[in-house]
């Protein structure tokens, strides 16, 4: 190699390492979407805006479910992604909907009013942080412990409909409070909650299915406080009813795959 071509072969080097530590652009746009909706949700509950707050929160939550799915199938995921990823979660589904329920109800209710958001809000964390650290050992049909999102939806749905019908905060400060803890502890909780990531949207489906989703859109179109609300509430406790009836059947509550479970359920197929 002569002393010419070192230093041009070094320069095609040095570029291809940056660009293997660069970054996409379209799924990290996306979550940085979701991050705005989830600092636009505080700034609104500042302004007492909390129609505009909770519906920030879910629309976070639909930008969060579509940038992991756009990295998968652009191929463009990152250890940089799913770090931000996280980090927006934390703001969108942790930070926000305490700061939002507590600015809505739980601020009149003293010390006790900010505890309960701040379990929440450090609920969210703790959360996250077990999901990226098991996230290998999981059985990947269910969550362990509701997801953020949801939790985040519990409570953004509940001040909503009570925002929809004319209800203030005040009326309902003891709900507030009771569901807000709820949704941060079952966070934290080993129930097993179903998380449709066996479905797979590139397989065909069955005409109905489609019949059905259409179905739902429209319902939810129809009064989205009532029936978003709704959804979430029995998600919320689905967790709780297939936990008892695992235990019923006597079949492992635990989500979490040790190396001989893998090996075992690997050995009957």
């Amino acid at each position: 190699m002569t002393q010419q071509e070192q230093p041009v072969n070094d320069i095609n080097s040095t570029r291809a390492k940056l660009r293997r530590r660069g970054i996409y652009l379209l799924p990290n746009a996306i979550t940085i979407s979701s991050l705005f909706c989830g600092f636009y949700a505080i700034v609104m509950s500042l302004n007492l805006e909390f129609k505009q707050a909770t519906v920030a929160i879910f629309i976070s939550m639909v930008l969060d479910s579509m940038d992991g799915r756009v990295a998968r199938l652009t191929r463009t995921q990152s250890e940089f992604g799913a770090q931000l990823d996280s980090l927006a979660d934390m703001v969108a589904f942790g930070a926000a909907p305490a700061l939002v329920v507590y600015e809505w109800s739980l601020k009149g209710m003293g010390r006790i009013g900010w505890v309960s958001a701040f379990v929440f809000c450090a609920c969210a964390a703790l959360r996250l942080a077990r999901f990226n650290t098991n996230i290998a050992i999981v059985d990947k049909r269910y969550f362990q412990g509701l997801p953020s999102p949801a939790a985040a939806a519990l409570v953004a749905g509940f001040i909503w409909l009570m925002d929809d019908v004319g209800f203030s905060g005040s009326d309902f400060y003891w709900t507030s409070w009771i569901l807000t803890l709820y949704a941060g502890l079952t966070m934290v909780s080993n129930v097993p909650f179903y998380s449709f990531k066996v479905m797979d949207i590139r397989k065909s489906v069955p005409f109905i299915a489609v019949i059905l989703v259409v179905l739902i859109f429209v319902t939810i179109s129809f009064d989205p406080p009532k029936v978003l609300f709704g959804l979430f509430v029995i998600y919320g406790v689905s967790g709780y009813i297939v936990y008892m009836w695992r235990k019923i059947k006597g079949k492992p509550v635990s989500i979490v795959q040790t190396k001989e479970e893998h090996h075992e359920q690997e050995n009957r197929e």
